[in-house]
């Protein structure tokens, strides 16, 4: 998650620099779209990895009785 916050902070510089910068303008932007990619690829990623380990520690599901009349 670290990395996610770096990528959107870099991306945040990427687009600040943007507006300062109208000669650089599209490649800053660029870099910035390039930089939220691969956050959201390492979020994915991310949830991908809890989802897995969350799926093989999952125990059995519980088998319900059904009650019988006497």
């Amino acid at each position: 998650m670290e990395n996610v916050r770096r990528y959107r902070a870099l991306a945040s510089l990427c687009r600040q620099q943007a507006a300062y910068r109208p000669l650089q303008n599209w490649e800053l932007l660029g870099q910035a779209e390039h930089f939220e990619y691969l956050a959201e690829v390492e979020l994915k990623a991310h949830f991908d990895a809890c989802n897995v380990q969350h799926d093989d520690g999952a125990a059995a599901p519980a088998t319900w009785e059904t009650p019988v009349a006497a």
